[in-house]
């Protein structure tokens, strides 16, 4: 009988706590992996957050880190001398673009210790915060400078400080904090870390940052930096990267991934589940979208391109389909806006709902994400025989087989409309379009087929064996 294997999952604002891509494919993850014990460490923004999904079996722990607020000290550093002095090495080094080795750095602190207070008590900390402020921020006053670096950097040292569960390997599903946290681990307990990425993370926060007005310049360069800086490190300390599609790969090496370690699996689906028997619904051409109702999906623009399609096709119908109380005010904004426009008698927001019910009788799908990776949604759609016209957002493209038709930039929908246009006034094209999309979702998008490399990952790993990447 082999031995259990028991993986560590390291998460950031995702599982178990929050619904979506990424919280489904962690949760379909685990529960295909039944003879695999997992632990959860999360990371969140906030203290006593909710379950959303009920823990698989073979989920043994799950605790939480409240990255906000700040941990009880309960140890201390034997050489606190020399760690402070490898922090200032570590500084320079990555101030010049690069991902400095750290083992001995994290070895010298224990779990329980946070450099909350020791970072600006010590002269090294104090020297190195002075000075990182001479050299960036010349114009503010060095008050603005400081809580701006406490604020960021507190966070880290949560991240660093805190004591992940026993594991025989670390699994960050992205890097920033939850990275930073499973390497840690990996160099304190000397276990293998695997990381994959749905998206990119450092350019995922950096485009969050931007679209702040009140952050201002050198805060802006500063947690741009750090973000990058903490996905260097977690290229440099994982054993194997992965990512859902080729292009984020390329990216992932251009900033300091081992290209050696590197390796895509796509996202997956059940696609028995997903190949729904068509069925004929009255009252006209009905087109969805399915997604959280929050600002990134861009609910609004998909209301406009609502407003431009029943123009053009008076007997269209529109479902919104999918969770509506993650941000109450946003789905206030959309409601008024569906008013306004004059939707209501031919709109709805479905709330939680049987999405293959809607795949059924869907004659098109919108997404109108203003951020992706590789949407799970499309694949969905594809396997249910639903063409789907979308925004450019990260592995969409290729997915639609860069055809112009069915593409557009984000926050255009006169150019989302007319995609669903086309799709209402070809119908013999789409037919043979839709069948080849269906027989390409079953040929490479298998979700079984994910979940078996993930299980034979894990266990090449654990046994010591050369994982193929590259």
């Amino acid at each position: 009988m082999s031995e259990t294997i028991r993986v560590c999952l390291v998460l950031e604002g995702s599982y178990p706590f929050v619904t979506g891509g990424v919280s489904s494919w962690v949760h379909q993850l685990v529960g295909a992996l039944p003879e695999i014990e997992f632990s959860l460490f999360t990371i969140s923004p906030g203290p006593g957050q909710t379950l959303r999904y009920e823990l698989p079996d073979n989920v043994v722990e799950c605790k939480d880190l409240d990255i906000t607020s700040k941990r009880d000290i309960t140890s201390k550093p034997l050489k606190k001398k020399q760690l402070m002095a490898e922090i200032r090495q570590m500084h320079e080094q990555m101030a010049l673009g690069t991902a400095p080795e750290l083992d001995s750095l994290f070895e010298k602190m224990p779990d329980g210790y946070f450099l909350y207070a020791d970072s600006v008590s010590d002269r090294v900390g104090w020297e190195i915060i002075t000075e990182h402020n001479t050299r960036g921020n010349p114009v503010y006053p060095f008050a603005d400078y400081f809580w701006a670096w406490k604020s960021a950097h507190d966070m880290m040292f949560s991240a660093m400080g805190t004591s992940l569960p026993e594991a025989d390997i670390y699994h960050a599903i992205s890097t920033g904090y939850a990275g930073l946290a499973a390497l840690s681990a990996k160099i304190k307990r000397k276990k293998p870390l695997v990381l994959t990425e749905h998206g990119l993370y450092h350019k995922e926060r950096e485009m969050e940052i931007r679209r702040v007005k009140f952050i201002r310049g050198y805060q802006r360069d500063m947690w741009i930096n750090i973000y990058n800086s903490l996905s260097r490190l977690c290229y440099r300390y994982s054993d194997l990267i992965i990512s859902l599609f080729e292009y984020n790969r390329m990216k992932q090496v251009e900033l300091g991934a081992p290209a050696g370690r590197t390796l895509v699996i796509p996202n997956g689906i059940d696609t028995d589940s997903f190949a729904v028997e068509r069925k004929q619904r009255d009252g006209g051409f009905h087109v969805g979208l399915v997604g959280r109702v929050v600002p990134i999906k861009d609910i609004k623009t998909f209301i406009s391109a609502c407003k431009i399609i029943a123009d053009a096709v008076p007997d269209s119908v529109f479902y919104c389909i999918g969770p509506a109380d993650e941000d109450p005010e946003y789905f206030e904004d959309c409601k008024r806006l569906v008013e306004s426009l004059r939707l209501s008698e031919c709109f709805e927001f479905t709330g939680r709902a049987d999405v293959r019910e809607y795949y059924s009788f869907l004659d098109a799908m919108l997404l109108t994400s203003v951020r992706e990776a590789q949407p799970l949604v499309i694949l969905e759609a594809y396997c249910a025989g639903v063409p789907v016209v979308s925004t450019k957002v990260g592995n969409v493209p290729e997915l639609l087989d860069y055809d112009e038709r069915f593409l557009a930039p984000s926050k255009d929908p006169e150019k989302l409309a007319a995609g669903v246009k086309f799709i209402h006034d070809n119908p013999g094209e789409m037919r043979d379009l839709n069948a080849k999309n269906r027989e390409k979702v079953l040929r490479f998008y298998d979700r079984h087929a994910l979940h078996r490399r993930y299980r034979n990952i894990y266990r090449d790993i654990k046994a010591g064996h050369p994982i193929k990447a590259g």
